[in-house]
């Protein structure tokens, strides 16, 4: 059976209406930037790259294969779909490239990946 959801109010709170449509368009710059770092961070190998990145500063695409048990280039994809969208950023020694979160990224990133809990068993 189909539940209908209907609004049964009396009266459109106007004021209230117009205050909420103004509030977001005052966001509209930061909501859109968090829900393509969110939309990213959904992905659970891009979200495993972004925890590692924040406990390990910065590694190589060679480093997150080994530990995520990937080949390089699926690894190399998903840091490329992260750096277009600016959530991480580079840096170059070599041939080799670094990753980290990019330093727009980081305080909102830290504030997620920090509640984190370990699931590590102390003996």
């Amino acid at each position: 059976m189909k539940l209908k959801t209907s609004c049964i109010r009396a009266e459109a709170d106007h004021v209230q209406i117009m205050r909420c449509k103004e509030d977001l368009n005052a966001v509209a710059i930061s909501i859109e930037s968090i829900s393509k770092i969110m939309a990213l961070a959904g992905n659970e190998v891009r979200f495993k790259i972004l925890f590692l990145l924040q406990q390990e500063t910065e590694l190589c695409p060679c480093d997150f294969a080994d530990i995520l048990q990937m080949s390089v280039p699926a690894i190399s994809q998903h840091l490329r779909k992260m750096r277009d969208a600016n959530v991480i950023a580079t840096r170059r020694e070599g041939q080799t490239i670094f990753y980290r979160i990019s330093l727009e990224n980081k305080a909102f990133l830290a504030a997620i990946l920090n509640n984190i809990e370990s699931e590590r068993k102390i003996a």
